[in-house]
Parts: structure tokens; sequence; C-alpha cells
């Protein structure tokens, strides 16, 4: 699949913890144009698992997000985003600044989330946290055409992700 990335875009992965996010965003983008949850809460607490850093770790990573998207870089934002309501500040910024939002949807099995979860040697989640993000995801995604994404790409396989290509 051949994902059309326009320059200076804000690009929200969207999907549970274990699908793939964070691998494919380090395979397709410079370090510099990601933001990251996880390394939002340790820049806040000194610890990427701290949940309890989470507010603060969002309002960095919100805030960089505009500056970034001020400057009209190209933003990708690496977390969960699975509720309507986590993405709506993001396309809230990318509208004020004019860029063009594009959705990567991870619909990635519930086993395979599990199990690359179960194998991670730090950030490994309660089974029941992967299994609520993973309906959450799955219940908003009927809704996101509406949300004022420009391009939408759903990635439903490891095959999927794996072949991605960017056309940027």
């Amino acid at each position: 699949m051949n994902l059309a990335i326009n320059g200076g875009a804000l690009v929200v992965l969207i999907g549970p913890s274990g699908s793939g996010k964070t691998t494919f965003a380090a395979r397709h983008f410079r370090p510099t144009e990601t933001v990251s949850s996880d390394e939002c809460r340790a820049l806040v607490s000194d610890d990427e698992s701290n949940q309890a850093a989470t507010p603060a770790a969002f309002r960095v990573l919100h805030a960089i997000v505009r500056e970034r998207l001020r400057a009209h870089h190209t933003t990708v934002v690496d977390a969960t985003n699975v509720k309507s309501r986590s993405r709506q500040p993001l396309l809230a910024a990318a509208r004020k600044f004019g860029a063009p939002a594009i959705a990567i949807v991870f619909d990635m099995p519930l086993e395979l989330c599990l199990e690359r979860n179960r194998a991670r040697p730090t950030l490994s989640l309660p089974e029941d946290v992967i299994r609520r993000q993973h309906d959450e995801m799955t219940r908003s995604l009927p809704d996101i055409e509406g949300e004022g994404f420009e391009h939408i790409h759903v990635l439903d396989s490891v095959s999927a992700v794996d072949t991605a290509t960017l056309a940027l």
C-alpha cells in the first residue's frame, strides 16, 4: 500500500499498544518528526511507563505538535489515539495551522497486540488495558471518516504494515 503523506502534514497513528505504531514510525519517519507519548512521559517523569505522568506528557506532546505545525513541519503523533476525543485536539491544531491531517490506523488482531505486549522487556501493559484500547479503537473507527482527516489509511495485517510505502 502506498500512503500519501503531504509535506507539513499531521500524521496521527491510531492503534492499541503492540499494534506496531512505534516501529512503523521509526522505519518511515525521521526521529525529529515523531512526537511520542511515551517519550513525553519520560521527559516529564524520567519514566516512560509512568501512567500518572500522562496528563503532563500530553500537555507537552500537544505543545510540540502545535509548534511543529506552526513551522509547517511534518509531525507524526505516536500515541494510541484510539478515541475520537484524543484525536480532536490534534485535528484542531492541524486546522489552525493549515496542515493536512492524515490518519494511519493499525487495525491489528487483538491476539497479535497481546503477544507483542507480553514479549516486551519494558513497557508491558496489563492485558485488560490492551483489550480496552483495541475495543475503543474498533468502536471509534466507523466515525473516523467524519472527523476531518484528509486521508485515512488502514493497515489491517502485518503484511500491510511491512509492505506499506510512503508517497511524500
